[in-house]
């Protein structure tokens, strides 16, 4: 289990991370999302043991992930701009990671496969893409016990999606790990991940299951015989309002039976209820909050 606990970081006068809180299960996958300059990156890279916690900890199995080095070796950090040696190959990197980390060389050759990669060529030569799918490809022959994303399908064509996502499947099934992933496709998040975390001016303002959080925003169509205000809704938790004509359209907060019953004391001549997608939860969290 990941646990952070009143984590801040700052960089000279600018506090990017402010008395941040965070639990990651084991066999979870959150998708850590937020607007540019939220503090995503950086949130990563401390978890990773890059950054030293200013004020606070984090602690992966009861261990420090900056100070403890043979929890470093637990994880495996994929950032969201790839660096590598001057002239390396799969091959030199190989060597490498071998002498760090608790390297699987049947993974490691499953995983090369997967991703369709020589292990001679200069990766000086690799496409965007084809760089991140050599950072995907030792991060996951390490078998880490915590996964770090940072724009983890920034660059892949969709069959490397497809075998990462399935990648990602199979090791939460064989493997106690867990995995923070942010993406600006939330789409792509929605696929995978089983937690959220929104991370807005440094704090995590918003979290937990997506399924149930999802399930608690819906939106729904109305229509009345009669003409009707926003203050006729003041009972039910309104995220958004609109009127167009005789038709509302109102996005609510709250358990979608008790909120449809109260919707029918109204005597709506039609009354439709649609779900919520990640992305529009997180759109109607970032309006509730400002």
């Amino acid at each position: 289990m990941l646990k952070i606990e009143h984590l801040s970081k700052s960089f000279g006068k600018k506090e990017v991370l402010k008395d941040l809180n965070l639990t990651v299960n084991d066999k979870s996958i959150v998708g850590l999302v937020g607007i540019n300059g939220a503090g995503k990156s950086t949130l990563l890279r401390s978890i990773a043991g890059v950054y030293e916690p200013e004020t606070g900890s984090i602690m992966l199995d009861g261990k420090s992930t900056y100070h403890d080095m043979e929890t470093k070796k637990k994880i495996a950090f994929v950032s969201d701009e790839a660096y590598f040696p001057i002239g390396s190959t799969i091959e030199s990197l190989k060597l490498f990671y071998e002498s760090m980390y608790n390297f699987d060389p049947d993974a490691f050759r499953k995983y090369l496969d997967m991703f369709e990669l020589s292990e001679k060529a200069s990766i000086s030569t690799f496409s965007k893409g084809m760089k991140r799918r050599v950072s995907l490809l030792f991060a996951l022959a390490i078998h880490p016990k915590l996964l770090l994303l940072d724009e983890a399908y920034d660059g892949l064509e969709p069959l490397a999606r497809l075998h990462f996502k399935q990648a990602l499947t199979d090791l939460l099934e064989d493997e106690e790990v867990s995995v923070v992933i942010s993406s600006h496709s939330l789409k792509e998040l929605e696929d995978i991940c089983d937690s959220f975390a929104m991370l807005e001016n440094g704090s995590i303002m918003k979290g937990g299951d997506l399924a149930e959080s999802k399930d608690n925003i819906n939106k729904y169509q109305l229509a009345f015989t009669d003409e009707h205000t926003k203050d006729d809704f003041k009972d039910l938790e309104i995220l958004q309002y609109e009127k167009e004509g005789q038709v509302y359209k109102l996005v609510i907060r709250g358990d979608m039976e008790s909120v449809e019953a109260k919707l029918r004391e109204m005597n709506p001549i039609l009354l439709n209820i649609l779900p919520v997608n990640f992305e529009e939860l997180f759109i109607y969290e970032l309006e509730k909050k400002h």
